[in-house]
């Protein structure tokens, strides 16, 4: 299996253990737990968690959340080495960490760095036109990428502010539906495989 897969997937492992601890903490104080993100650098780890809620996220919701998420993990101790814990929103530029969470999104411009290239590149920045059988359909200038979610190490929302971009986001989501006919799409399936 070699050195990296086994690190990856014991940070895999202890992301999804800290989820399924710390959701029910966030859902008790009337937010949700959008994502969190564990990394470990030399001694020290950092486990930043975003937090969102129909309202809005606000400073004294990230305060009262991180002093009970901070009580829970002194009592479980999941994290046996020293770190840093970040409760934020996840902001305008969110990060994605689930397939659900890319709907909403759908013909508005998003960033994704894949775990492996793909056709030399692992980073990749375009329109996201859809979702297939579990992966992401991406338009990349005149080129579409069918990009498996599993192959996917991080993703966020691009911001649009100005009037040319929110004008390309209307033409997108009009043709969404149009553009399924009669596509060529670069499948990294069919180069690397189904995952």
């Amino acid at each position: 299996m070699g050195l990296v897969p086994i690190f990856l997937w014991c940070l895999m492992s202890r992301s999804d253990d800290l989820e399924q601890l710390l959701a029910p903490v966030v859902v008790d104080q009337g937010c949700v737990l959008w994502g969190l993100e564990f990394s470990t650098q030399g001694r020290r780890s950092l486990l930043r968690i975003y937090i969102d809620a129909d309202a809005g996220v606000t400073l004294e919701d990230c305060e009262r959340i991180s002093r009970q998420v901070g009580a829970v993990l002194d009592v479980g101790d999941p994290i046996s080495s020293a770190y840093t814990l970040e409760v934020s929103s996840p902001g305008m530029d969110r990060p994605l960490f689930r397939l659900d969470q890319y709907v909403p999104y759908i013909g508005l411009p998003i960033s994704v760095r894949l775990r492996a290239p793909y056709q030399g590149r692992r980073k990749f920045q375009g329109w996201l036109m859809g979702i297939e059988d579990g992966d992401i359909v991406l338009r990349v200038d005149d080129t579409e990428y069918l990009l498996p979610f599993d192959g996917i190490d991080k993703a966020h929302v691009v911001s649009v502010f100005a009037k040319e971009s929110a004008k390309e986001v209307s033409e997108v989501k009009q043709r969404k539906g149009v553009n399924n006919i009669n596509r060529t799409i670069n499948t990294w399936k069919s180069k690397r495989g189904k995952r």
